[in-house]
């Protein structure tokens, strides 16, 4: 054992300062003045290319454009970077809009304009993106904000330069964790409940910003790497990174609202899957069948295991069932910073990420597709959709290892709607899940009493 570390120790020592000396020879033979700062990423990269909200992977898993989304992808293991591609500041062309005040927010940029570039994209389903609203700034007083709410730019994160590097948080840290979790999961529910046919995608994120604004923390996607929207809404056949827009829900649609506020300096993050009107038989295997996944995966999590068995658990899940799990985004560590490790990967792999212990905080949010889990990139270089146009689903926990096991530090509440996955899951008891320490057992059980008999 000792000896199999030893050897993982150099290799990955060697890996680095091989990544080392051919990003120096790289920036000293082909940087230009208008050149990115992370010459391994190409120019035409987009900049949201791994994990949700997260990080680059080092020369691995680029985005398919039309003329090269069949293109294999490696699977083999790269050195993970957290550090992106800096973005161009968001230009009018961009559709990121400007020129509003309100009582809590300002505006960035000019009016919104369509993006030409969307004209001549070969979109691979019925989804389009629409027009949007002017990207926001807040500007309230005693709100903490991140450290990129101004520039766009996040630190590197830390100092956790190999995967299996992971922070462990103090007591007073996870009680800061929690209270953000809680934030997090108090206003997904309040989108949640705003999602019907013919409300805008942009009327959703309306109410996600003013409603975080209110509670004194910031929406942790605004602006992160340019984002230029307070929330993520990703309709039917978008992966992940859908920006609010005006395009109106339709019934049979679902949708993904991801969420992630930052309160006193820590972020809590997660997402849920959500029904316009009715859908179809299929759509709901596909829900079923993601959420089903994705608690099993939760349900894993303790001290002493690998971080890496998570993805196993997911595919082998969903692949007998006639689905895939999108490789080109992962789940990841959380706190004080939105995106550190571990890297959460949402399929079978071997990858060093690390072993579970007490204290760590990270997200599992595995992508589960009906047909192929390739991802094609829009133009705008946020939204994910499939390459087949097919439909995608999602859900999300900030999670918390315990002693005892794992906590869902964004869990349901009593007051949270419970959906028809919950209902009909097979893998716990009917109702909500919020973990499987004895105290998150008992909590559930109160709760699902409560909002069992309310259904």
């Amino acid at each position: 054992m000792r000896l199999g570390i030893l050897w993982a120790t150099i290799r990955w020592a060697l890996l680095l300062q091989f990544s080392i000396i051919v990003t120096g020879f790289v920036v000293n033979t082909q940087r230009t003045p208008s050149s990115s700062s992370f010459p391994h990423q190409s120019s035409s990269l987009p900049s949201s290319s791994l994990s949700s909200f997260g990080y680059d992977k080092f020369n691995s898993h680029r985005f398919p454009t039309p003329a090269t989304k069949n293109r294999e992808e490696s699977s083999t293991m790269r050195l993970y970077m957290h550090n992106k591609k800096k973005k161009s500041k968001p230009s009018a062309s961009k559709g990121f809009g400007g020129g509003v005040t309100t009582t809590t927010t300002t505006a960035r940029a000019s009016a919104a304009a369509p993006i030409p570039q969307m004209d001549r994209f070969q979109y691979s389903g019925t989804v389009r993106p629409g027009q949007q609203s002017p990207q926001k700034v807040v500007t309230v007083p005693g709100i903490m904000k991140p450290d990129y709410a101004e520039t766009g730019i996040p630190s590197s994160g830390g100092k956790l330069l190999l995967p299996w590097m992971i922070e462990v948080k103090t007591p007073k840290e996870i009680e800061q964790m929690r209270k953000a979790g809680a934030l997090a999961r108090e206003i997904l529910d309040l989108a949640g409940r705003a999602v019907a046919v013919g409300v805008t995608t942009d009327a959703i994120d309306e109410l996600v910003h003013a409603e975080i604004i209110k509670r004194g923390a910031y929406p942790s996607p605004l602006n992160y790497h340019g984002f230029p929207k307070s929330c993520c809404t990703s309709v039917n056949e978008v992966i992940c990174h859908g920006i609010p827009d005006d395009r109106r829900l339709e019934n049979g649609d679902i949708i993904n609202i991801d969420i992630t506020v930052y309160l006193n300096g820590y972020h809590g993050d997660c997402s849920e899957m959500f029904v316009v009107g009715e859908v179809d038989e299929a759509g709901k295997r596909l829900l079923q069948t993601t959420y089903d996944c994705w608690i099993k995966a939760c349900q894993f999590v303790a001290p002493g295991r690998d971080y890496k068995d998570i993805g196993a658990i997911v595919e082998d899940y969903v692949v007998p069932k006639g689905f895939s799990t999108v490789r080109n985004f992962c789940g990841h560590g959380i706190g004080s910073t939105f995106h550190t490790n571990p890297n959460i990967l949402h399929y079978r792999n071997n990858e060093p990420n690390g072993q579970m212990a007490a204290g760590h905080t990270f997200t599992i949010e595995p992508m589960i597709c009906e047909g192929s889990a390739k991802a094609l990139s829009w133009p705008d270089e946020w939204t994910a959709t499939t390459v087949d146009g097919k439909r995608s689903a999602q859900f999300e926990h900030t999670l918390l290892i315990t002693p005892d096991g794992v906590e869902a530090l964004t869990g349901k509440t009593a007051d949270s709607p419970l959906q028809f996955w919950e209902l009909e899951t097979t893998v716990h008891e009917k109702g909500i899940w919020l973990g499987t320490t004895p105290e998150a057992r008992a909590r559930q059980s109160e709760i699902n009493q409560k909002l069992l008999m309310q259904s």
